[in-house]
């Protein structure tokens, strides 16, 4: 009988060890680039870009998707955005290297308000809210929550608003108890490895998938037992929690811009993002032909142009996304056709205005 349960226990062992060994690699790979920050009881993780003499636009909080971690949103705004406005990129509470905190932050709401700290800690009195797909309902989240630390709100494919059906199988099981700790421990990290790449694929489809991204964002991150669960608890509550909380997204009344693909099939965009544009009045929908979910890095000069109409500008977004659609069908990245940043912009929002007389 023991010989029985020895052989039988001896593969599930071996599987934990070496998904805990793999855990070590990724983040020996992928190492924190960022500072934790205490921000009551657990500790945040961002990058933090201090405001330069040369800015022209107000501070910017970044919020990665699921899966994700900073580096995700580093990688699409860092360097087209350098020396022009003070940047937040975060990891969400669980995600890359942040301490998950208290159940709360299995929500969005929670999210929200843990970036709402790390600003304070960070110095941040208010700032533009940038959120992609499931940072997408954190930003919505935070709009509702804190209005007067939101000086605008730019949405990027995001998911915000209940939908037919429901999540994956395999994060139902990740976040059961016992069961979950088994399949997180022992199966994620050999079938996780498996189908990255292909994931990744489909996150960008019907556009290619960037040479160095998985090289330079590190999804395999997610793949860690802990982390993989974190997502997990994510996903199964995101359901139920929009359908209590969208019909909130009126009361928001910060300047908001939503950019999204028409063919973007992991979020729907005539749900989530026509949804916004519904509900918060102002709001403008930018909506490009032959994209799909990341229209953070296949319409980085179209969010960068959206960024500068929230902060005062005067930009026609419809117009960017035109261009946008003729240099993708020239098979030309952003930076190709992105113009030379303005040297000055008009600040009309009173509270930034101040703050930058002020100094802070």
């Amino acid at each position: 009988m023991l010989a029985e349960v020895s052989a039988l226990l001896a593969p599930v062992a071996a599987a934990i060890g070496y998904s805990s060994y793999k855990a070590r690699q990724f983040e020996q790979a992928f190492p924190n680039v960022g500072e934790l920050t205490d921000i009551g009881g657990y500790r945040m993780n961002a990058v933090h870009v201090a405001r330069p003499d040369t800015a022209n636009l107000p501070a910017l909080v970044f919020i990665h998707g699921a899966s994700g971690n900073l580096l995700d949103q580093i990688g699409a705004f860092l360097e087209p955005l350098s020396g022009r406005a003070e940047m937040l990129f975060v990891d969400r509470p669980g995600h890359g290297y942040s301490e998950r905190g208290g159940p709360q932050n299995a929500l969005p709401s929670g999210q929200a308000d843990a970036v709402a700290q790390l600003m304070e800690k960070r110095g941040i009195d208010k700032a533009i809210i940038i959120g992609h797909s499931f940072g997408g309902a954190i930003a919505a989240a935070f709009g509702v929550r804190h209005p007067e630390k939101t000086l605008g709100l730019l949405f990027l494919a995001p998911a915000t608003h209940p939908w037919p059906g429901g999540v994956d199988w395999y994060y139902h099981v990740a976040a059961a108890p016992v069961i979950g700790w088994l399949f997180n421990h022992a199966i994620v990290v050999p079938l996780g490895l498996r189908r990255l790449e292909r994931g990744t694929l489909n996150v960008f489809r019907p556009n290619p998938l960037p040479e160095d991204y998985i090289r330079k964002t590190g999804p395999s991150l997610v793949l860690r037992p802990a982390t993989f669960y974190n997502n997990a608890s994510d996903f199964i509550r995101l359901l139920d929690y929009l359908k209590a909380q969208s019909h909130l997204y009126a009361g928001i009344t910060a300047p908001t811009v939503i950019i999204t693909g028409d063919s973007d099939d992991i979020v729907w965009e005539h749900l989530h993002s026509q949804g916004l544009a519904r509900d918060i009045k102002g709001s403008e929908l930018v909506k490009i032909s032959g994209v799909g979910h990341k229209p953070d890095y296949l319409a980085t000069d179209v969010a960068i142009a959206a960024l500068e109409k929230i902060a005062g500008a005067n930009r026609d977004l419809q117009a960017a996304a035109r261009a946008a659609e003729r240099r993708l069908a020239q098979g030309k990245t952003p930076t190709d056709d992105t113009p030379t940043a303005p040297q000055s912009m008009p600040m009309p929002h009173a509270a930034y205005a101040t703050d930058v007389q002020a100094g802070t």
